[in-house]
């Protein structure tokens, strides 16, 4: 996110957190988990997930034994993290100026947040600073558009959201091939490794689907902009061609994540 904006990120991802939490966040559980083999963190190791959520990833580290902080713009998100996680650290800020000293972590992990940044480059940066010389950091982003079954959904979005500035920030701004390479290279950061994982979005039927999906900041903002009965009949329309047996809904989405150090 842009310096000076975490207030109105923080208000649009604050609103919907218990339904993120409870519904949305779960989805990306194969990601997390795929991330936590690849680091493979010790007892009392030092992890800090920029753009944390509802904590969940904290959760599943903590309980392998990290000291897990997390840093995110909404306190909605933040409040749910504190509660599932009691002794991790947790603190709201911007991505692009860290609140911590250099070195201070053994991993950095960023779900889905850095190509949201004003300037990627200075968060990946901060993540490459306050990282420790052995230590890794770890992004993640979504795959390209097209291995996506939610890049529909999000064009649905957009037709219910201002037209964007040209250049600015979206789901995909990372998705294309070796950007995320690149990008970690500008923070003088080595990829070791670049690893696609599937999450699907299993949902057990529309309303579900629709509790899930508002949560985000991005349906938050159509919401404000245009009302929340167009940003639902768009969802809705959406989903339509994933509609299961039974009546649920089943997408299907590749993420990437890239491990690198100093």
């Amino acid at each position: 996110m842009a310096p000076g904006t975490a207030q109105e990120h923080g208000e649009l991802w604050s609103g919907g957190s218990l339904d993120w939490a409870e519904v949305q966040e779960p989805t990306a559980r194969p990601l997390y988990d795929a991330v936590l083999e690849r680091l493979d963190l010790g007892p009392g190791a030092k992890l800090l997930d920029l753009g944390c959520g509802a904590g969940l990833f904290l959760s599943l580290a903590a309980a392998r034994g990290a000291e897990v902080y997390g840093l995110d713009a909404a306190p909605g998100m933040l409040a749910v993290a504190r509660e599932r996680v009691p002794n991790g650290s947790f603190a709201p800020g911007e991505i692009e100026e860290l609140p911590y000293g250099d070195g201070t972590f053994d991993a950095v992990t960023a779900f889905n947040s850095l190509q949201f940044a004003n300037d990627p480059a200075v968060a990946a940066g901060e993540a490459a600073r306050v990282v420790r010389e052995d230590g890794s950091v770890v992004v993640a982003v979504w795959g390209e558009a097209e291995r996506c079954d939610a890049a529909g959904y999000f064009a649905a979005l957009a037709s219910v959201l201002p037209p964007r500035p040209p250049g600015s920030p979206g789901p995909f701004a990372l998705s294309g091939p070796g950007a995320l390479e690149g990008l970690l290279g500008q923070a003088a950061l080595d990829v070791q490794l670049v690893e696609d994982v599937v999450c699907v979005w299993d949902y057990p039927d529309l309303g579900v689907a629709l509790r899930g999906l508002l949560a985000g900041g991005s349906a938050a903002r159509a919401v404000r902009d245009s009302g929340e009965p167009a940003v639902r009949e768009a969802a809705t329309i959406a989903l339509e061609p994933y509609r299961v047996a039974g009546g649920g809904y089943r997408l299907e989405n590749v993420f990437r994540f890239a491990v690198a150090t100093k």
